[in-house]
């Protein structure tokens, strides 16, 4: 079945996705998802590694690999190489996570391959970088988040360093490397040239301490653990009611003023503990004790309405079924449909943006490894005996 587009915004592209685990197909998702022609190339079943989430039936898989197409190539043959050439000959994008060295190794590298297409936008995502001191490193998701800093503000205080409860380090790199690919074909428009460029977990994790980083960078202020509670901002954080936990954030003078009429306490809008925000910082342990005490008076569901209602932002805390099952998360339209020909109908959850005239949407389910080599490689021209020929071989 030829290219289905997920959406027309990107539809007139062709990815040539060389990603394995997440980083990189994440970013390939992000371009599938609005309407690119993404071909996946893996290695035959027959030697390939552990390259897929959880197995290419498993939900993560499933998930990551949506609205691509799957083709294998046996890149350690060399008319897996020209092949892989020729296919990339006719694209607009090549994205690749190998080692630093593998590109070249294998003669796909950025120069090589814009000498024949010199409009290719050609992207790499690594562990640390192209080049430096630790370009050869093996990357993981969690070395990253420790390495970047997340991980050291990241928990309760005075307890271990917490990871993230989810591999933001591979999502993060994945994302901006589709910004970086959307930014060059935008800039191929003008100069009708390509480009490489790159981004690594690192660098990912680096950019997303945001705040933090000028916190130390300007104030000079070493960042620690706050816990479920925001660092500058107080009172903002995790509350107790009396059937459990739920997130109220403060904001601004007029704000707390509004939180302190609500939860009965006006006072507090002149005590001299909690009248101002470096106060309410120094005292922050007694004023989140109090808040708690008042909490405890009712269930989650009074509070949550009453600080809504009163302009003061509030929200329970929900686990997975709770929150798909949001009624404004159902409202937003994010779960969608597709039927797998392999499993049967899926729900995944789609995009997080709304293009009004160019909507995304999940138009095919996860391929298997190799579904659409022969539909691809006839696209090239190539015939019956040359498939034969080549399936024989081991090219594919």
């Amino acid at each position: 079945m030829p290219h289905l587009p997920a959406s027309a915004a990107l539809q007139r592209f062709r990815v040539i996705d060389l990603t394995q685990v997440r980083a990189g197909p994440t970013a390939c998702r992000q371009l599938a998802d609005w309407g690119a022609d993404v071909v996946q190339v893996q290695m035959p079943e027959s030697m390939r590694g552990d390259d897929t989430l959880g197995g290419q039936d498993g939900s993560d898989y499933q998930y990551t690999h949506r609205n691509k197409r799957s083709i294998t190539l046996n890149l350690k043959e060399d008319e897996g190489i020209a092949t892989l050439k020729r296919l990339i000959a006719g694209a607009d994008v090549v994205v690749e996570n190998f080692r630093p060295d593998v590109k070249f190794r294998l003669s796909i590298d950025y120069a090589s391959l814009a000498a024949t297409n010199p409009g290719l936008v050609y992207a790499s995502i690594s562990g640390f970088g192209q080049t430096g001191p630790l370009a050869t490193r093996p990357g993981f998701d969690q070395i990253a988040q420790g390495m970047g800093g997340l991980m050291s503000v990241t928990g309760q205080p005075g307890e271990a360093p917490m990871r993230v409860g989810i591999p933001i380090a591979d999502l993060c790199a994945g994302i901006f490397a589709a910004q970086g690919i959307l930014v060059a074909l935008l800039e191929r428009e003008a100069s009708g040239k390509g480009q490489y460029l790159h981004t690594s977990l690192l660098e990912s994790m680096v950019y997303m301490l945001d705040f933090q980083t000028s916190r130390y960078l300007i104030d000079g202020e070493v960042a620690t653990q706050a816990g479920n509670f925001h660092p500058t901002s107080i009172p903002t954080g995790v509350y107790k009611a009396r059937d459990g936990y739920m997130n109220i954030a403060v904001f601004g003078s007029k704000i707390w003023e509004r939180f302190c009429q609500i939860l009965g306490a006006p006072e507090w809008i002149t005590d001299e503990r909690y009248h101002d925000k470096p106060s309410r910082s120094v005292n922050r342990d007694t004023l989140n004790a109090e808040i708690n005490r008042r909490l405890a008076t009712h269930d989650r569901a009074h509070w949550v309405q009453q600080f809504n209602d009163g302009g003061v932002a509030c929200g329970l805390i929900s686990n997975m079924k709770e929150a798909l099952e949001e009624p404004q998360v159902q409202h937003l339209g994010m779960i969608k449909d597709v039927v797998s020909k392999w499993q049967g109908p899926q729900r995944l959850v789609g995009q997080p943006m709304q293009l009004e005239r160019t909507p995304s949407t999940i138009a095919r389910a996860a391929p298997r490894r190799g579904e659409h080599t022969e539909e691809i490689l006839g696209e090239l021209g190539l015939g019956a005996e040359d498939l034969a020929r080549m399936k024989a071989a081991g090219v594919y």
